[in-house]
């Protein structure tokens, strides 16, 4: 298998194990750690913005190159096996992926924050 065929199925699985960790987050079988790793991961992956916006040269693509994954890797840990594979199951069954209002929420209030804690750090220099 070349190379960006490799590349194109590992971002398929990816999609997947979002998807999968999402339906994981609304889950009473799930125990609470996994669930709220799980939410916060998937929120993240699902959100329409990124926390740093991908025209940012090289912490653009952090998040979904590093940030994402381990998060995923972490979250899949906490999870027992058998549920995880029903979580996949019912993932890849799924016609659409779902987006994350709560994960664009808090990034908007992250920036938010950021703007504020700017502006008070910059108002003496003006």
């Amino acid at each position: 298998m070349d190379f960006l065929a490799r590349v194109k199925n590992w971002a398929k699985r990816l999609k997947r194990e979002v998807v999968a960790l999402w339906l994981a987050a609304r889950d009473k079988r799930v125990p609470a750690t996994a669930k709220l790793v799980a939410g916060c991961v998937a929120a993240y992956a699902l959100s329409p913005i990124d926390l740093i916006p991908d025209f940012i040269p090289i912490l653009g693509y952090l998040d979904d190159l590093l940030i994402v994954p381990l998060g995923i890797m972490l979250a899949v840990r906490l999870i027992p096996p058998p549920l995880m594979a029903e979580f996949r199951a019912q993932a890849t069954l799924r016609a659409e992926r779902p987006t994350s209002r709560a994960g664009l929420i808090v990034i908007l209030a992250i920036w938010f924050l950021c703007l504020i804690l700017s502006v008070w750090l910059l108002r003496d220099l003006f």
